[in-house]
Order: C-alpha cells, then sequence, then structure tokens
C-alpha cells in the first residue's frame, strides 16, 4: 500500500514538473492563459535588436523570434533552418551579422541570431514596400517564405505555413511580456478612468 502510494507521488511530482516546464513555453503559456514571457537573459538582447528596425514593433519583434523557436537557441528545423531565429544555412552566410563583436557569426549564438533576424526584417520591410496589403504582414510573411513570394502573390502568400506563422506572431504579441513587471494596477473606483488607445530565389527568408 505504501508502495502505491508512494508511485502515486511520483508520478505527481513527475506531471507537475512536466507542466511547469511546457507552461514555460510559449505554447504552454497561451494554453494555460498566462502571457508569453521572454526569458530574461534574451530581453535586453530583443531589445536592443529591435533598434535596427524600428519599424517592426518590439512586441511583434518578439513574438516572431518566440513563433520561430520557442526560445531554443538549439533549434532545428525538419527543413534544416538553424537557431534560436531559424535561419537556412545559404541564407545565413548571406545575411548573418556578428552581433557580439566576438570575430564570428554563429546561427547558433542568439545575439548574432537575433540581430539578424531583426536586419533581416528591414531588408524585407524595404522590399515589400510596393505590395498591397499590410506592410507589416508583408514583412512577417517574406521572413518565412521570402520576399519574393509575397511579390509574386501580391500579399501574404496562400501557404498555410506563413498564414498560421503571421497568425501565431500576432496572437503571441497581444500578451508577450518583456519585464517580470506586474501589469499596472487598475486606478481607485473613485478616481476617472481614461480608456487607452490602446535575398535567396524567393528573396531573403531564413527559409531559403
Amino acid at each position: 500500500m505504501v508502495a502505491g502510494l508512494t508511485a502515486v507521488a511520483l508520478v505527481a511530482v513527475a506531471l507537475a514538473g512536466a507542466w511547469t516546464a511546457f507552461t514555460g513555453t510559449p505554447q504552454g503559456q497561451r494554453l494555460s492563459g498566462g502571457p508569453i514571457v521572454v526569458p530574461a537573459e534574451l530581453r535586453p538582447v530583443i531589445l536592443a535588436a529591435a533598434q535596427r528596425c524600428e519599424a517592426i514593433p518590439v512586441e511583434i519583434f518578439a513574438a516572431q523570434i518566440a513563433a520561430e523557436s520557442h526560445w531554443d537557441e538549439r533549434a532545428v528545423s525538419p527543413a534544416g533552418a538553424r537557431g534560436i531565429a531559424q535561419f537556412m544555412p545559404e541564407v545565413w552566410r548571406q545575411y548573418g551579422i556578428d552581433a557580439d563583436g566576438d570575430g564570428s557569426a554563429e546561427v547558433w549564438n542568439p545575439v548574432d541570431a537575433i540581430h539578424s533576424a531583426a536586419e533581416l526584417n528591414c531588408i524585407n520591410r524595404k522590399l515589400v514596400r510596393d505590395v498591397p496589403g499590410n506592410r507589416l504582414h508583408n514583412t512577417l510573411a517574406a521572413y518565412n517564405a521570402g520576399h519574393g513570394n509575397v511579390q509574386k502573390y501580391g500579399g501574404i502568400p496562400p501557404f498555410p505555413e506563413t498564414e498560421a506563422y503571421i497568425e501565431r506572431i500576432l496572437r503571441y504579441a497581444e500578451t508577450i511580456r518583456l519585464t517580470d513587471q506586474p501589469e499596472d494596477p487598475a486606478p481607485l473606483a473613485a478616481e476617472p478612468v481614461t480608456p487607452a488607445e490602446a535575398v535567396g530565389p524567393a528573396g531573403p527568408s531564413p527559409r531559403g
């Protein structure tokens, strides 16, 4: 009986640990109803990199990196895209930069990769400026599918992966958190509340 209770307790502990680990990922944070939290060590990197392309809101950029790799700097996609920003090798050779000044541009280095992603966003944004539709959405589509495809289709390409990619980034950006600070408390009921306003064959894409 004691052994059985011990086994049940161990299973419960293991499940609790697995749930805690899962809720630390963007998918888990969305399912648990929590915000997408940028890891503390990456926050200054993302904030600095976002300044390379200020036309892309930092919340969108952070959400983009979350959507790419779920903060995993060793991520490798089935297609061969690598690192936290998911660059294909040939695209990295062309657009990867040495952002931390250590003398080497490394796709596995999150500083280099995140800054390179910001630079590529700005390159793509310029290349899709004459394409009809939402320029931000077209820029994100170019990162995923290449600016050539965005130009070819006159906007977001009709690729399920690309359409889901943009939707996921926009959804993540709604709650992404770049700080540990909780939201500002609501004002006292007696006080008035003012509502707040609220380049490859297809072009440069980390996936080639």
